[in-house]
């Protein structure tokens, strides 16, 4: 790593790829770091320099094409209820041993309320025609969880990152519309565009990150250039894609000490039932939100069906988007029965596995023995 180059998510420069490479590179593109240099007006030459040099110094922490994998799997938000003294080897275990466990995060609330007691809380998913229940009920026997509780997605408000573009967000800023809430219906593939998903969507070497960053893709694909981004463009058409993105690690400090963010707020909201594609299409629209979705919490969080992710360097500032958007809702007609915020602290954010064939060998591997 030449250690002239600055790598810090704040150098100006950077901040410029950054706000652009987050979450701005919709679908599958042939040359993202050619669009990438469009958008942001910096040259090309300094858009692969910058995101190498992050990459190398852990400021990102993955440069991947993502997938819209509510589209391809079955999937869920899990809380996890477990002893206190299992807590943080539970982590680990989700973290580091399950592939199909994707964000990973020990909460907390500011007071006693419906739903403490759910310390552990995860994303999951398995391949289409696998189950759930079974995965988890797997992870519990594996962890020593006493309880989980899954909240499929029924729809979907918000789904970016964009932490260097949100820093300047004021409380309350918004769309002009409302969102539009995307779906989780899974598609068919076919074998062949399997074989190009799969190769298309492990995280980029630093040598890929480069003009053509397709080619090596290509190659594990067994299939021409040409051929690899006209299927990848038609899973496009399908709608399985969703951006090209450079991810900032945006729980740890720099080798400086800097930060991206120190919190993120999990907040719960429960509306009206029959109006949650209206709340969630309120709450989706506030530009803060990384994350929003339909999911229903059940008694155990207070009847809570919209649910949503916002980061921060200040925790006083989280609390100041919740506000504008509890005003919002309020303004709008939407009452709210119950609300809450869990914070997060101890994380880890990894791609999660859908390959049927890793899900089947896992399984293997994990299995309860026959005589237990």
């Amino acid at each position: 790593m030449n250690p002239t180059i600055p790598v810090e998510h704040s150098d100006p420069v950077n901040a410029s790829i950054l706000a652009v490479s987050e979450d701005l590179i919709a679908g599958f593109q042939r040359q993202p770091f050619h669009l990438i240099a469009e958008k942001s007006g910096v040259p090309l030459e300094t858009v692969l320099e910058r995101i190498r040099a992050m990459v190398e110094a852990g400021v990102i922490r993955r440069v991947r094409q993502t997938l819209l994998s509510t589209k391809l799997a079955h999937g869920a938000l899990v809380a996890w209820k477990l002893p206190e003294e299992k807590l943080n080897d539970a982590f680990d275990f989700m973290a580091k041993e399950d592939p199909f466990s994707g964000h990973v995060v020990i909460r907390s609330t500011d007071t006693d309320v419906s739903g403490s007691g759910y310390r552990l809380w995860t994303t999951l998913k398995v391949p289409v025609g696998e189950s759930l229940d079974f995965h988890a009920t797997a992870l519990l026997r594996l962890t020593g969880a006493t309880e989980y509780l899954l909240m499929p997605a029924n729809g979907v408000f918000a789904l970016g990152v964009g932490h260097t573009r949100r820093k300047t967000l004021e409380p309350g800023d918004k769309t002009e519309e409302q969102a539009v809430m995307m779906t989780t219906t899974a598609v068919d593939l076919t074998a062949e565009e399997w074989t190009v998903l799969l190769a298309l969507k492990e995280e980029l070497t630093l040598d890929e990150i480069s003009e053509s960053p397709w080619d090596k893709r290509a190659e594990i694909a067994g299939v021409s250039l040409d051929r690899f981004c006209e299927v990848a463009e038609t899973l496009n058409a399908k709608k399985v894609i969703g951006r090209f993105s450079t991810f900032l690690e945006h729980v740890k400090p720099s080798a400086t000490g800097e930060r991206v963010t120190r919190f993120n707020g999990l907040f719960h909201w429960a509306v009206p039932k029959g109006r949650e594609i209206e709340g969630g299409a309120e709450v989706g629209r506030h530009f803060c939100m990384t994350h929003c979705y339909w999911r229903e919490g059940g008694p155990q969080f207070g009847d809570v069906n919209i649910m949503g992710v916002v980061h921060g360097t200040e925790k006083s500032r989280v609390l100041e988007h919740k506000a504008a958007i509890d005003r919002h809702l309020e303004a709008v007609g939407i009452p709210v029965s119950y609300t809450n915020v869990f914070w997060g602290g101890r994380s880890e954010i990894k791609p999660s596995e859908i390959s049927p064939k890793v899900y089947h060998e896992w399984h293997a591997v994990h299995s309860e023995p026959a005589n237990s």
